[in-house]
């Protein structure tokens, strides 16, 4: 794929009824990503076009690659190990919420291979939900609480800045991080939107520092400088984009994930691709994922 016209189009026609967390494997040169109500687990190999789905038993919010191979996968009654074709091995952690009204969600590794993984209230009633860090051990220590649904997490280059949004705040605020404990601490606004669709979902972070956030009922992916300013908007073909990644070898393909689910039909008519993954080339390269530790 060669489009360097600052546009999304789409590379995997999936009609995912809520695409998230794209994962670029640096070793594989292949896309990971998950349709959380799917349930599953997606591999897609841009060189051929070809996207496998692992089924998974119920809601998988997040994962990350392994150093050791394989996964660690966040789904709705717990933290999992998943071998690298996405079959369950071991549990590390239980659920810290009911399951019956939560859910993990936007989850990713900081610069040392630590597992972060957020949690969401689908009731939307209460600040209930919370970001946890996972340790190697299995404990799940809180590291932002007070939230709604958590997501938009990701780090600078230099792994001293963390950012972090719950989505129905309209907000993304920045913590400063220590590297060396995986603690945040002095929690900042970032960024703030008004407009009913400014919803900031899933984000990543190029080797620049600009913050690239999907807008959940936005149809746009924007781009945000180190200093919290919209500084470009890429529209979406489809109505919720869920968040970003960078890939390809030069890490400088942003893919996008996206939902279909609750959409009407008329706006499916116009946007067919929702729930699809999407791609656009970019100048500025991303950064490699971390792998996890665990």
């Amino acid at each position: 794929m060669n489009n360097e016209s600052g546009a999304f189009e789409c590379v995997v026609d999936a009609r995912a009824k809520l695409g998230e967390c794209p994962t670029w494997s640096v070793s594989e040169q292949v896309l990971y990503w998950v349709d959380i109500n799917g349930p599953a687990l997606h591999r897609f190999d841009p060189a051929t076009g070809r996207n496998v789905a692992f089924a998974m038993p119920e809601s998988i919010g997040s994962f990350a690659l392994r150093a050791k191979g394989g996964f660690v996968v966040a789904l709705r009654n717990g933290v999992w190990i998943a071998s690298a074709d996405g079959k369950l091995e071991r549990k590390i952690a239980d659920a810290p919420y009911d399951p019956t009204t939560h859910r993990f969600n936007d989850g990713r590794c900081d610069p040392r291979g630590r597992f972060f993984v957020g949690s969401m209230n689908e009731r939307r009633d209460a600040n209930s939900a919370a970001l946890y860090r996972v340790d190697e051990d299995g404990t799940l220590s809180v590291a932002i609480d007070n939230t709604m649904i958590s997501n938009g997490l990701a780090w600078s280059p230099d792994g001293r800045t963390m950012y972090h949004a719950d989505t129905p705040t309209l907000a993304i605020r920045a913590f400063d991080y220590d590297v060396a404990s995986g603690t945040p601490s002095r929690p900042r606004t970032f960024a703030s939107f008004s407009g009913d669709n400014d919803r900031p979902d899933g984000a990543a972070v190029d080797s620049d520092g600009n913050y690239w956030s999907a807008f959940f009922r936005g149809g746009k992916v924007a781009k945000l400088s180190p200093s919290g300013k919209i500084v470009a908007e890429y529209p979406v073909p489809a109505m919720c984009p869920t968040m970003c990644a960078f890939g390809g070898a030069d890490l400088k393909t942003l893919y996008v994930t996206s939902a279909r689910q609750h959409r009407e039909s008329d706006e499916l008519a116009q946007l067919p691709y929702s729930g699809g993954v999407f791609a656009m080339r970019v100048d500025v390269a991303g950064i490699a994922e971390p792998l996890c530790t665990i």
